[in-house]
């Protein structure tokens, strides 16, 4: 089936979704979906895409960008691609420290003494392939050659569950896991059953801590979050009263350019800076509460 795009820039988070619900109601034929994107430079840009299986009226998309001051809606034709099936050709497995992540078609490439972890291309975000990822997986790997080896573990904003499966790895206890979107869960899920941590790694839905399953299990001695600079600025104040004393938080999704904002709104709730990795365009910031006594 041919799939149709029109994006464009529009000021705001308001405008952009405004935006993205006028074109849902008033377009023919109509969208199968939208989507508002943040783009990370902190311009407060915001991409509108706008999804279609049908050519889409160019004219009305032109007078909706105008009428909500965006730039013009850029169309294209998509060519009909197994876009999974080319990701898993195209991803060659990745290696961070002791983690050795790869898909299925690289089962037999893992090397003597790795932590496998197998992850097959999905709609879900995280493959170990993003420098994010792999910054998390760095940093978990150091904690472990440090000797630290903590008890009670989530990952919040889990996507893949990649880092919640490398916790459960090396890890005694279980692993809580959370997304707030169903599809994400749903891989998560299927990721921790064809790695055989089942029973090792709880997947729920959830924002935040706001599970019954993540608010009783804490405190945390580690917490990945591995999501965008907003959310986990908003999640610092929760994070620091699910961490237990002495417990860390590997945080990424942020780029280097945001990574002194998030650290300061950490530092603020009391979960200060203990390192900063960049790997590209991106930070891994490990925080951690202070000890008692």
């Amino acid at each position: 089936m041919a799939t149709w795009t029109a994006l464009t820039h529009a000021q705001g988070r308001a405008a952009a979704e405004a935006l993205a619900e006028a074109c849902e109601d008033m377009l023919t034929p109509e969208p199968v979906g939208s989507g508002v994107f943040e783009i990370e430079d902190g311009s407060d840009r915001w991409e509108v895409g706008v999804y279609f299986t049908e050519s889409p009226d160019e004219i009305t998309l032109a007078l909706l960008a105008a009428a909500y001051g965006a730039q013009p809606f850029a169309v294209s034709e998509l060519p009909e691609v197994d876009w999974v099936a080319h990701v898993r050709r195209e991803l060659t497995p990745v290696e961070a420290g002791r983690f050795f992540v790869h898909g299925a078609h690289d089962a037999d490439r893992v090397p003597e003494g790795a932590e496998s972890l197998c992850i097959e291309a999905a709609m879900a975000f995280g493959t170990g392939h993003h420098d994010t990822t792999r910054g998390c997986l760095l940093a978990l790997d150091r904690m472990l050659t440090a000797g630290e080896a903590p008890q009670r573990v989530a990952d919040i904003g889990c996507g893949t569950a990649v880092l919640a499966m490398a916790a459960a790895r090396v890890l005694p206890g279980l692993v809580l896991a959370s997304d707030i979107d169903p599809v994400a869960v749903e891989t998560a899920q299927a990721n921790v059953l064809a790695n055989g941590l089942d029973g090792r790694v709880e997947c729920v839905m959830a924002e935040g801590f706001s599970h019954p399953l993540l608010h009783d299990a804490g405190p945390y001695e580690l917490i990945f979050a591995n999501i965008l600079k907003q959310p986990l600025i908003d999640l610092a104040p929760e994070m620091a009263r699910h961490l237990a004393p002495g417990g860390r938080a590997i945080l990424s999704g942020i780029l280097t350019g945001q990574a002194d904002e998030v650290a300061a709104a950490y530092a603020a709730a009391g979960v200060p800076l203990i390192r900063r990795d960049d790997l590209g365009d991106w930070a891994t910031l490990v925080v951690g509460r202070p000890a008692e006594g």
